[in-house]
């Protein structure tokens, strides 16, 4: 490794040092659980690790032929040309063994390296699927990702580099410095004196180069943030909207120069600081040369002697500066490894209880009952985490009571309406039935079992649910269907979207079932991504229907085509139908008025008009103007 290598390691260690802070103290634990990881590497980590020792014993080796080399071309002996063709040859055997080493355990070190990637990333992409949705409403994306890539990384680096450059450098040193040693003591001293001058500045310099470099990364990220929302569909729409691309223009600007900036600032400093290493290189090799030539002349050390100690001062550098950073490798890898686990630490809140079935009776319709359910939303740090959310600390304070002493009965094959208020607990009565949280208290039952008796996939296999954004993936058309049903043909997916009154315009797209929606499915208007939602619910064929306000915000030709499609797929279905426009509910088995989280009405349309409450007022109030 050459000097200029090294200074650029010393530098990089000290500044991601200088940016990871440690969360937990037992590290003991920590290490069992990377050894968990490592374990099915084991043997791979094994041959890498002796790999490692023997590129260490070639790299001391050369240096001392490079030595007996001049020492033969200085003697007189009339077999010095064929020994030295021999050396020459050996060095050579030497260089391509170590080639074919560094190879190896680049090789090793990839495969080891990579294969923490992937079953890192999996425990944690898995995990987080398992999270609440709760946990999504709380977490900043991009920092959720990060741990995904920049930790998963990081703590990768623990096996690639870290355990390969401990073991290496220290066999390294230790030969260097004994092989040094025995040939010029005097010298060896001398040049471990010069160390702190090569590895302080270092530090030093670190520190200043972290300093520059969090600014930068502040700014980046600021950038990418504007980036992100303003690139996006809806917020690009605001720009233009509210008529601020100048200003966003400047900000940005700005945002980019203070990055140049920073950037230059960082080129200046690495400038000063290679010279500055380079100085202190050819000061000791400048020792090597006039005290070991000095030496040689007075006869007290061979020529080739001194051409070995040179070749290996520049060699004795490297590991003592690696190995004086090893602390602060390691210690970054176990930041990485500690942020990694912190996300898998964070325990799900819906988890299915030993022994749970798949739902009942499911060919012969399913009913749903809510009994005396009280609902409250969990606390942040039950949820979420600080460094997820970017705060100092989570709120601890549990969430205020939305549901008081819900009871509701919704038959097989039914059709059971709420109504209310903004914020009466509709869409959380719909999250609840989803299992996309558990009840405080009470319970909710589906073919008289409770959600959390049953199987979290066999629930939601049953309940289906159509919100009012009708989400969808930036993906074909085809592959935003088959998300309630991979097995589904082609022939399926058109049965789908005739049902959903769709198949015609999918039929004029470009592309058919293989057209890119778009993200969000912003290509689509408002009514189609809709009707596209309603036609993957019928692929997936649940049966129990959860309409939370389909139709809220669409205009009256979509709410017409949509309501057919609806019509479609709540037939022969239970179905709990959550919508503020009361012209969608009249036909409703029963209609539920829910106002603070408690119900204060039920019966069907004709029965609590006539008892001139809530809905009453709530009907009088649309439909004033007709």
């Amino acid at each position: 490794m050459s000097m200029e290598s090294v200074a650029w390691e010393v530098m990089h260690k000290s500044m991601t040092a200088s940016d990871r802070r440690t969360t937990r103290l037992d590290r003991r634990a920590t290490f069992r659980r990377i050894g968990g990881f490592a374990r099915p590497h084991r043997r791979r980590i094994a041959i890498f690790l002796l790999l490692s020792v023997v590129t260490a014993v070639l790299t001391v080796v050369t240096p001392l032929l490079a030595g007996r080399v001049v020492n033969l071309i200085n003697s007189a002996s009339p077999s010095a040309g064929r020994e030295i063709v021999v050396l020459a040859l050996a060095i050579a055997a030497i260089a391509v063994a170590e080639a074919g080493a560094s190879i190896g355990t680049r090789w090793l070190s990839s495969n080891i390296g990579e294969g923490l990637i992937l079953d890192l990333r999996r425990a944690v992409f898995d995990h987080v699927q398992r999270m609440p949705v709760a946990f999504f409403t709380r977490t900043r994306t991009g920092a959720l990702v990060s741990r995904l890539n920049n930790d998963v990384i990081g703590a990768q680096r623990a096996f690639s580099d870290t355990l390969s450059g401990v073991v290496s450098n220290v066999v390294t040193l230790v030969l260097t410095v004994g092989v040094m040693l025995a040939l010029s003591w005097q010298i060896t001293i001398l040049a471990l004196i010069l160390l702190p001058v090569f590895v302080v500045p270092a530090r030093r310099m670190g520190r200043r180069m972290a300093g520059l470099a969090r600014e930068g990364a502040d700014h980046n990220a600021r950038m990418s943030t504007q980036m992100t929302e303003r690139f996006s569909a809806p917020g690009a729409t605001l720009v233009k909207l509210f008529g601020r691309p100048e200003l966003e223009s400047k900000e940005f600007g700005d945002r980019a120069a203070a990055v140049r900036d920073i950037g230059v600032r960082q080129a200046m400093l690495q400038s000063y600081f290679f010279t500055a290493l380079m100085l202190v290189s050819a000061l000791a090799l400048a020792l090597v040369y006039g005290l070991g030539g000095w030496l040689a002349v007075h006869q007290h050390l061979s020529a080739g002697a001194v051409v070995s100690l040179a070749l290996l001062l520049t060699r004795m550098y490297a590991p003592l500066t690696a190995l004086a950073n090893a602390r602060v490798e390691v210690m970054s890898a176990l930041v990485s490894f500690e942020r990694v686990f912190e996300v898998l630490d964070l325990a799900p809140l819906i988890v299915d209880r030993p022994g749970a079935q798949a739902v009942p009776d499911r060919e012969h319709g399913v009913s749903v009952r809510f009994d005396d359910v009280s609902f409250a939303y969990p606390s942040a740090d039950k949820v979420s985490l600080a460094s997820l959310e970017e705060v100092a600390q989570l709120d601890t304070r549990g969430g205020s009571t939305v549901l008081h002493d819900i009871d509701l009965d919704v038959p097989a094959g039914t059709m059971v309406a709420l109504v209310g208020s903004s914020g009466a607990g509709k869409s959380t009565i719909a999250s609840l039935a989803t299992r996309l949280y558990d009840v405080d208290e009470g319970g909710i039952s589906l073919n008289g079992v409770d959600l959390r008796d049953l199987t979290t996939e066999s629930v939601h296999r049953t309940v289906g649910l159509v919100t009012q954004d009708g989400h969808l993936f930036h993906d074909t058309v085809g592959a935003n269907l088959r998300l309630a049903n991979p097995a589904a043909s082609d022939d399926d997916l058109w049965s789908a979207l005739a049902r959903a009154r769709l198949d015609d315009l999918v039929r004029s797209l470009p592309n058919g079932l293989d057209t890119v929606v778009g993200e969000r499915g912003y290509r689509l208007s408002g009514g189609e991504r809709q009707r596209l939602t309603i036609a993957r619910l019928l692929l997936a064929k649940p049966a129990v229907v959860i309409l939370d306000e389909a139709t809220a915000h669409l205009d009256s030709t979509s709410e017409v085509a949509v309501s057919e499609a609806l019509a479609e797929a709540l037939e022969g279905r239970t179905s709990l139908v959550i919508a503020h426009r009361l012209s969608t509910v009249r036909a409703a088995d029963e209609i539920v008025v829910l106002e603070a989280g408690r119900v204060v009405e039920r019966g069907d349309h004709d029965t609590l008009l006539g008892l001139d409450g809530r809905y009453a007022e709530l009907y009088r109030t649309q439909f004033a103007s007709k």
